[in-house]
C-alpha cells in the first residue's frame, strides 16, 4: 500500500500531491491493479489534512480511470501507468543512486541536486523535440 507524504516546498496542492505520488506509484509499478489506496480516515490521521482535500484527489484519479470507489469498501486502482520499459528501471535506479552518490561527494545539498537534474531534464526533453 503507498504511504502519502507532503512536501510543503513543492508549490503543489496538497490534493496535487497525492494525485501525482499515485500516479508516480502507478507508473512504477508499485501500484498494481486491484490494489486499495488508504482510506479517507487513513489519510487524513497520517498526514493531518482535511478530508475534502485526500475525496478531491481520489475523485480526480477516478475521474482519469485510475482508481474506482467501492462505497463500503475503499478506493482501489483499476488501471496501471506501467509500460514494457518496467524491467530497465532497476539498471537505471542503480545508475541514478551512483550519480546521486557523486553528486553528494561533490558537496551538492538536496536543493542543488534536484535543481541541477530538472535543468538537465527539461534542457533534454527540448532537445528532443528540436
Amino acid at each position: 500500500m503507498i504511504e502519502f507524504y507532503l512536501d510543503a516546498k513543492s508549490g503543489l496542492a496538497p490534493y496535487q500531491q497525492l494525485v501525482q505520488q499515485v500516479r508516480r506509484a502507478l507508473r512504477l509499478g508499485l501500484l498494481r491493479e486491484g490494489d486499495q489506496l488508504p482510506t479517507l480516515k487513513e489519510v487524513v490521521a497520517q498526514l493531518a489534512i482535511n478530508a475534502n482535500t485526500v475525496l478531491k484527489a481520489y475523485r480526480e484519479l477516478e475521474h482519469e480511470g485510475l482508481v474506482a470507489a467501492r462505497p463500503g469498501v475503499g478506493t482501489f486502482v483499476t488501471a496501471t501507468l506501467a509500460d514494457t520499459s518496467l524491467a530497465a528501471h532497476g539498471p537505471l535506479r542503480l545508475e541514478l543512486r551512483r550519480w546521486l552518490a557523486k553528486a553528494r561527494r561533490a558537496g551538492l545539498d538536496d536543493e542543488s541536486i534536484e535543481a541541477l537534474f530538472m535543468t538537465t531534464f527539461r534542457t533534454a526533453a527540448q532537445e528532443d523535440i528540436a
